[in-house]
């Protein structure tokens, strides 16, 4: 197995299930509402994190990760890279575990910021694809 394919496997399988959801809102169309779908089909509780706070997939959102009042596992970012990184400094600060980068959102570093604060990190990369594989 690959370093990022053992990456993925651990953040999916060993890091925990409650998955912050950065920018995921009750807009049926954007990616990120079946992804949080999918995501709690396979046993994550999915916390959304939107500037509206709203509830999603029954889940009580959030405006910011700041403002979960749990600890978090996962924060998985669905903002585009200019903002990501910025993100991925407010995981690392809320304590969390890891930061999944959705696809086409890079940011080289903060992949670097966030590995050496002790984060596991993927980037360009969709948990709904990767989640199957695991079998």
């Amino acid at each position: 197995m690959d370093n990022e394919t053992e990456t993925i496997r651990r953040i999916l399988q060993d890091t925990g299930d409650t998955w912050a959801v950065v920018g995921l809102s009750t807009n049926r169309s954007r990616a990120a509402y079946g992804v949080a779908e999918v995501l709690q089909r396979f046993g994550k509780r999915v916390v959304p994190v939107h500037p509206k706070a709203e509830t999603v997939h029954g889940e009580q959102g959030y405006a910011s990760l700041a403002e979960i009042p749990f600890p978090v596992d996962v924060v998985d970012v669905f903002v585009n890279s200019e903002l990501a990184g910025g993100v991925a400094d407010e995981a690392v600060a809320v304590g969390a575990k890891a930061v999944w980068f959705q696809l086409d959102v890079v940011d080289a570093e903060a992949y670097g910021r966030t590995r050496a604060a002790g984060l596991e990190m993927v980037m360009d990369r969709c948990p709904a694809i990767e989640i199957p594989k695991l079998g």
